[in-house]
């Protein structure tokens, strides 16, 4: 994954474990970290639920914001 500027970048690979078409992936990532992406159904808009582990080498707020960020953008692709 990078930055549109390419100020920034890092390797993202994972493994899914569990597919749920239309409410749960999950998955390992490389490290052996696991994810959790739940989808709940409300009315006529969709919750994104993620779960993850924290990796040890950055502030967990840092992590939670580069996932944070990750999922505005795909909010802003789902709802064009």
């Amino acid at each position: 994954m990078a930055a549109k500027d390419g100020s920034f970048s890092f390797d993202f690979e994972g493994t899914y474990t569990k597919v749920e078409p239309n409410r749960l992936l999950e998955y390992i990532l490389g490290d052996g970290r696991k994810v959790n992406v739940l989808f709940e159904a409300t009315g006529n808009t969709t919750k994104v639920v993620e779960t993850f582990d924290p990796e040890s080498t950055h502030p967990r707020e840092m992590q939670q914001g580069g996932w944070q960020a990750i999922l505005n953008n795909y909010k802003k692709q789902a709802e064009a």
